[in-house]
């Protein structure tokens, strides 16, 4: 007896709870994939420089990073059993042509968790260059695992690997699905996010101290560490991003026209920022005459293809798509100029001799902005997200299967949205809690090396 099909209120309890919990996620995912970089930059600089309050600094991120583990190794749970539990339609039909990158990420986070464990507990039994070695397992299965996770989403909007005879699923190749057309675009944009995520979002934290005048070494090497990081990996993050929205626009015309707004084919298709949808179009944007077409292949002639092209039952949301993709481009733009200002800064500084680059015209407002990089960071990514899965609708795999053939049918969805709501809630303020306790704590004490005098307190 066939079940009947879930009402529009549990399909949207579906579609709020699996969003929510990716949405909570996928921060403590971007810090597991950068925050390990970033600890052994500090604690490498720290032991080739004898400097204590850098090798203080990666013993405190390396506490940091223990929690934060474990944290997003309870919401990564949560995440795998909803995908089960809220949509078996995808799982049942498709799950043995997308299980292999959710079973190489499973391995990954095991290497990843044995030797977190090693390198937390081993700080003071191994040699330093040793020590050191033992973490560059967990940069390599951090990254491994967002990109594993980040094929299977590829999958869903490019999918391959199979064929259908007769109703059926047949002629599974697991690596060519995991290894899509849109696997290399998607994975490397989100790497690069999750670092620009842990970079900023770290400095921001000690901007604020800086800001509050703790001006010593430790807080120097919080702040530009991290910042560093950003700097460097934004420019490369907008040219994989035009990239990406390229490839969207060969692969995926509804979702491209869903974040531009555009809803008749053409050529000379205008840019417009920001705007509402409306009955006939984008309604109070900013027009760029001919800016899409220029964009997406170089000439102003180029024709794009728009909704008018889609059956109106398969639009994406518009607005929601649309609002966030601009939002996305213009956070990315604020941590572009602000890596850039850093790198005026510091040219400035060696070309004037200046000693503190901090201590420049300028600085103490740079600081105050980039208090906001980290959540502007943050922002980018969600939003990021937001039009990769809104874009999407109603397809839950593209052009085959929809989110109403795949959510489970069985009623009373919304209250597991609730008892999620709850149980990140408590989560949400147990981190906060554990984290400011490690904050305040008295720096952790570290054995002298040879030739070192023994570390002194840095806060």
């Amino acid at each position: 007896m066939l079940a009947a099909p879930a009402t529009p209120g549990d399909l949207s309890a579906a579609r709020a709870q699996m969003g929510f919990s990716l949405a909570w996620h996928i921060v403590l995912a971007c810090l597991g994939v950068g925050l390990p970089l970033l600890t052994l930059a500090a604690e490498w600089w720290g032991w080739r420089t004898g400097e204590p309050g850098l090798r203080i600094l990666a013993r405190r991120w390396a506490r940091a990073m223990g929690v934060l583990f474990a944290v997003g190794a309870v919401s990564g749970t949560i995440l795998s059993f909803e995908l089960g539990l809220l949509w078996p339609g995808l799982m049942g039909r498709y799950g043995q042509v997308i299980g292999l990158p959710f079973a190489l990420e499973g391995i990954a986070f095991f290497v990843e968790a044995i030797f977190l464990g090693i390198y937390l507990y081993a700080w003071d039994r191994l040699s330093p260059g040793r020590h050191l070695l033992t973490g560059v397992p967990i940069v390599v299965a951090g990254i491994a695992s967002a990109f594993f996770v980040v094929c299977a989403n590829a999958w869903m909007n490019e999918p391959s690997g199979f064929t259908v005879h007769q109703g059926r699923v047949t002629s599974v190749d697991p690596w060519a699905a995991m290894f899509n057309p849109a696997s290399p675009p998607q994975t490397l944009h989100m790497i690069l996010a999750a670092l620009m995520v842990a970079g900023f979002l770290t400095a921001s934290v000690y901007a604020v101290a800086l800001l509050r005048g703790r001006d010593d070494r430790y807080h120097r090497a919080g702040f530009f560490i991290p910042f560093t990081l950003g700097t460097v990996v934004t420019p490369f993050q907008l040219v994989v991003g035009d990239w990406a929205a390229r490839f969207v626009a060969g692969h995926q015309p509804a979702k491209l026209a869903a974040m531009e707004g555009v809803y008749r084919t053409g050529s000379h298709v205008p840019l417009t920022i920001g705007g509402i949808s409306g009955k006939d179009g984008l309604q109070y944007g900013l027009e760029i005459p001919s800016g899409l077409s220029l964009l997406v292949g170089y000439r102003t002639t180029t024709v794009v293809k728009g909704l008018d092209q889609v059956p109106r039952s398969h639009w994406p949301p518009v607005t929601g798509v649309h609002i966030a993709f601009d939002l996305m481009v213009g956070m990315g733009l604020f941590l572009l100029a602000m890596a850039a200002w850093l790198l005026v800064a510091q040219w400035f500084r060696r070309r004037s001799g200046a000693t503190d680059v901090l201590r420049l015209p300028g600085m103490r407002l740079f600081l105050r902005l980039a208090v906001l990089t980290g959540p502007a960071a943050v922002v980018a990514l969600e939003c990021g997200w937001v039009v990769t899965e809104m874009g999407r609708q109603p397809w839950v795999v593209q052009g085959l299967m929809t989110v109403h053939d795949a959510v489970n049918p069985a009623p009373g969805l919304m209250y597991g949205l609730w008892l999620v709501l709850l149980v990140y809630a408590a989560m949400t303020v147990a981190t906060l809690y554990v984290l400011r306790r490690l904050a305040r704590d008295r720096p952790v004490p570290v054995a002298p090396q040879e030739g070192e005098v023994r570390d002194q307190p840095v806060a």
